[in-house]
């Protein structure tokens, strides 16, 4: 399938899962009836962003309305090979010592504020990310870079303090975004991209509009707007399906709800894998959980399988650290923490806390409470005593879990891609700190692809042997959608929802 802006690729339709919202299952537009060819492309939803800033709020339902959609990047990740791919550069060179990109930019490229695109931009937008405006924990991806210089305008050179084997990939996510410097005054409400869709409405708790763009410097989506619509209630999304208030639910909260689409052709039912790592968070450096020993008890006395076929009808896979299998480093690691309820209780008395109580802060996102009931009832099989707490997302979540650490266990999926580098981070929520860890992180930026490869499988081990977090399953990727929608994709392993390649008919 080829991109609408010329450039092979396939398009991630999801719910980031970081964030919840809810809709009554708004309409089409007035003088636009459903169906008909101008009408709005209704995308049920359940991660609602909490503003429109994805430079200082985290959580990643932001960046996957906006990013390719509103704002676009240099490159970009093709969804299908997870190959990086022309954007707004149209082709970079790279020294041979792995320090200086050369970008040469596409001409004719506008933000929607009719202001032209150049290396200037590139220039204002990458350094941004490594000021005080960016606030969110990715930004470390920009870490690398030592400078960057405008030598025409559209020439953008980049130099990196040091070599890095994943700084190209990271550009493809938002810090790689462009931005204006006239756009940037009112991110959380008015964004400013050259992509081919521009905000029209956002009504919190309810939708996001995107409307396409007359002047987009190039070729036009086939969908003239797109109203993406937010339930928090999994059931109610696939009432508006099946009423005709949606066209398509972009992430299926209730899996089995899926058999009454079977055999039905006014539906299509599309599943595949995704990047999306559910996990089960530990606090490495507070309380009972501080314990490796308890961390590995957690693990063993959970049936991973179970969590599964419970909380997610089966659909789903397992893993056995933070790596997905579309990353290279992929490896299988079922006999670190293998289940085993009477090794856990022996690890539980070793460290002295027989039948510890754990706050369980969970997202209160649907995957995440329905696999809480069933770890609850897991550990209480071995001593360990929890009390769940749905806490409302994004803000209370990101507040009390991510910021804070304020928490023993949570629950939360994981779909940034090769988020791994995230045990290399002290202050990240896990608040993880293995020296060697960090070693073999540094060392993967700077030698061979099969070096990095090495290094990460290695650090892969390390954070399952560790008990670091608990790997729960990986999310599908569930959609159910209108038989007459086209372009919806069978697996999503980036941060963006593509909506350029979506059409009817």
């Amino acid at each position: 399938m080829m991109h609408a802006k010329l450039r092979p690729g396939i398009l991630l339709l999801a719910g980031a899962l970081l964030a919840a919202g809810c809709s009554a299952g708004s309409t089409a537009s007035p003088g636009t009836a459903p169906g008909s060819p101008d009408a709005p492309l209704r995308i049920g939803l359940t991660a609602e962003p909490a503003n429109l800033d994805f430079t200082r709020t985290d959580g990643a339902a932001i960046p996957e309305a906006l990013l390719v959609n509103v704002y676009e990047g240099l490159v970009e990740l093709n969804q299908q090979t997870g190959e990086i791919e022309p954007a707004l550069a149209e082709s970079w060179t790279v020294s041979p010592d792995g320090l200086v990109y050369d970008f040469t930019l596409r001409e004719g490229v506008t933000f929607s504020n009719g202001e032209a695109f150049t290396a200037d931009d590139v220039k204002f937008s990458i350094e941004r990310v490594k000021s005080d405006a960016w606030t969110v924990s990715l930004k470390s991806g920009m870490d690398a870079v030592a400078g960057v210089e405008v030598v025409s305008p559209t020439h953008a050179r980049v130099t990196l303090s040091r070599p890095s084997n994943s700084w190209l990939f990271r550009m493809t996510t938002r810090i790689g975004a462009m931005f204006d410097p006239s756009g940037v005054g009112d991110l959380a409400n008015a964004p400013v991209g050259t992509g081919p869709y521009t905000v029209s409405e956002f009504r919190r708790g309810d939708r996001l509009v995107l409307t396409r763009r007359d002047d987009y410097w190039g070729e036009a989506p086939a969908i003239r707007q797109v109203d993406l619509q937010y339930f928090r209630d999994a059931t109610a999304a696939v009432n508006a399906l099946l009423t005709d208030g949606i066209d398509v639910i972009g992430t299926v909260q209730a899996p089995e709800a899926l058999a009454q689409f079977d055999g039905d052709s006014r539906f299509q039912v599309i599943e595949g894998t995704t990047n999306g790592e559910v996990t089960l968070a530990m606090n490495n450096a507070s309380g009972p959980t501080s314990d490796v020993r308890v961390r590995r008890a957690i693990a063993m006395a959970i049936d991973h399988q179970a969590v599964l076929d419970t909380a997610w009808a089966g659909r789903g896979a397992l893993i056995d650290t933070m790596v997905p299998p579309t990353d290279p480093w992929h490896q299988p690691l079922p006999d670190v923490t293998p289940y085993n309820p009477e090794a856990a209780r022996a690890l539980l008395a070793e460290a002295g806390t027989p039948n510890p109580s754990l706050r369980f802060r969970i997202a209160n996102l649907p995957y995440a409470v329905a696999a809480a009931q069933v770890v609850q009832s897991q550990l209480a099989a071995v001593g360990i005593q929890t009390q769940i707490e749905p806490l409302e997302m994004p803000a209370r979540w990101l507040e009390t879990v991510f910021r804070n650490a304020d928490y023993d266990l949570s629950i939360v999926a994981h779909v940034e891609p090769r988020d791994i580098s995230t045990f290399g981070q002290p202050g990240y929520y896990w608040r993880y700190t293995n020296p060697e860890v960090q070693r073999l992180l540094a060392d993967s930026e700077t030698g061979s692809a099969e070096q990095q490869v090495d290094d990460l499988r290695q650090v892969g081990r390390l954070i399952a042997e560790d008990a670091a977090a608990d790997w729960l399953f990986l999310l599908p990727n569930l959609i159910v959608a209108d038989a007459d929608v086209k372009g919806l994709p069978q697996n999503r392993i980036g941060e963006a929802l593509d909506l350029t390649a979506l059409s009817r008919g």
